[in-house]
């Protein structure tokens, strides 16, 4: 049990310092950096992945753009791409970090609210047109509503795998949790490596929480009864 006594000691050791809770270098400075870094990133990605999901879901054309976003979501190399775009722009910005976490975050929203408009149920579309409303109606007072907890699960998905790779920032020069990884593997601090891994983890699962509980806001009681039914 060697390993977690080491495991301990080193998070004992990184938590313990009190240089790691002030200054640039501190553990509130580097949250916030990571926040910024994901949140605009996430931002970024609902806005072009949701309103194009809704369209291609609700007029059915351009479902071969949704296929090839799926395949790219398995395919894209992050860090590959971090490169690249920090050879083309420079590191004098954080867009060479934000572009690749962007293309990573944009396929996960996009399937999930495609499949999600695509995917309510043909007599709840037809009633809404009998009903006299118009396809925008349709769309943003019927099939949205009930497509919502779809929508809501790309953006979760997407958000943690943002949170999990934003650390490649740190490979630029940026800030971010991913500091304490890449300066404790380049300086043998293996207690920085370790206490950086657990607030990543642990910004990760607090991001996945929140997301839970604005399911539970947002989805209307009916959606959500419908689907414990199913």
């Amino acid at each position: 049990m060697s390993w977690l006594t080491a495991f301990f000691s080193w998070l004992g050791e990184f938590f313990g310092n009190p240089e790691n809770w002030s200054g640039p270098g501190g553990i509130p400075m580097r949250l916030l950096e990571h926040l910024e870094f994901s949140a605009l990133a996430l931002a970024l990605a609902a806005l072009i992945a949701v309103p194009l999901g809704l369209l291609i879901g609700h007029t059915g054309r351009g479902e071969v753009l949704v296929v090839v976003s799926a395949n790219l979501a398995r395919a894209l190399p992050t860090l590959g791409l971090l490169v690249m775009f920090v050879l083309l722009l420079g590191t004098a910005s954080i867009w060479p970090v934000i572009i690749p976490l962007v293309l990573l975050s944009v396929p996960p929203i996009l399937v999930n609210t495609f499949e999600g408009i695509k995917g309510v149920d043909p007599e709840l579309r037809d009633a809404a047109y009998g009903m006299g409303l118009r396809g925008g109606q349709v769309l943003l007072r019927v099939l949205v509503p009930v497509a919502m907890p779809l929508i809501l699960l790309g953006c979760r998905l997407s958000a943690i795998q943002v949170v999990a790779t934003t650390t490649v920032a740190a490979y630029t020069g940026l800030g971010g949790l991913g500091r304490y990884v890449i300066d404790g593997f380049a300086t043998k601090d293996y207690a920085s490596v370790v206490g950086g891994s657990v607030l990543i983890v642990l910004f990760a699962l607090v991001v996945q929480i929140l997301f839970t509980l604005a399911q539970r806001v947002t989805v209307s009681p009916g959606v959500s009864q419908r689907l414990k039914v199913r």
